[in-house]
């Protein structure tokens, strides 16, 4: 599927399976994620004779609210289709030192961002 204009094309990402206390949820208590990865983008909207291209790229991790866009089914899975103007923002990965800090050498259950 081609979006059109400033629709964009998302894959949520998997739902947790387990509880942070390790108790298995079934599908009606998983809460549905409001992440995902963009797998398609149309070419952006016409204003003014020049084309704006749409703000997200294919393959960024995006977060958006819970509702946002209309649920389709694609190659057989559930993808969204949303305005990219409905994206809340793009996930960058986040930079990982491990025990860097000199108060807490030695313990290196510890993440420092």
């Amino acid at each position: 599927m081609k979006p059109l204009r400033n629709n964009i094309i998302i894959k949520r990402t998997q739902a947790d399976t387990k509880s942070a206390g390790g108790i298995i949820l079934t599908e009606q208590a998983q809460e549905i994620p409001t992440e995902g990865v963009v797998v398609a983008c149309g070419a952006g909207l016409l204003e003014g004779g020049e084309r704006q291209p749409v703000d997200v790229n294919i393959g960024d991790l995006v977060l958006f609210p819970r509702f946002a866009g209309s649920e389709i089914h694609m190659g057989g899975e559930k993808h969204i289709i949303m305005k990219d103007t409905e994206v809340l923002c793009i996930v960058k990965e986040a930079r990982i030192k491990r025990g860097t800090n000199k108060s807490n050498q030695g313990k290196k259950d510890r993440v420092y961002i």
